[in-house]
């Protein structure tokens, strides 16, 4: 019964995480207050939910690629300055270490701007279906 419950409000919490965006979407491009962008936002991805959804699925799949492109070449870059340039992999016995380290540096740090990234497509495809 519990693990039902926390599963409704994860998603409750998606829907209204959704709608904000959305609504400071809408609130951006047209300049309304934040409870008719909400109305405004909501009835727009109604009439033109495939749309939302279509171009919400392509920015996530660039953004995978993206975070994954990028943390695997600050990678590959990492160990070549370590086989070439300083020559550290000498003097450690792996180079597993390092290399997470700069992983997961590297992909919380992609995640942080790329995040950016979403939030300017939706902005966009509002302005386009308020043209519309």
């Amino acid at each position: 019964m519990i693990a039902v419950g926390e599963c409704c409000l994860k998603c409750i919490e998606k829907i209204c995480d959704y709608i904000n965006c959305t609504a400071y979407a809408y609130m951006a491009v047209t300049g309304d207050s934040f409870c008719s962008s909400a109305w405004n936002g909501f009835l727009l991805n109604m009439c033109h939910g495939l749309e939302f959804a279509w171009a919400n699925f392509i920015a996530d799949l660039f953004i995978l690629l993206g975070k994954i492109g990028i943390t695997t070449i600050n990678c590959f870059s990492c160990y070549m300055i370590m086989k070439y340039v300083t020559k550290d992999l000498d003097e450690i016995t792996s180079v597993t270490g390092p290399l997470f380290i700069v992983a997961v540096v590297t992909y919380v740090s992609a995640n942080i701007f790329l995040g950016l990234f979403d939030e300017a497509v939706i902005a966009l495809l509002n302005c386009l279906c308020i043209d519309k």
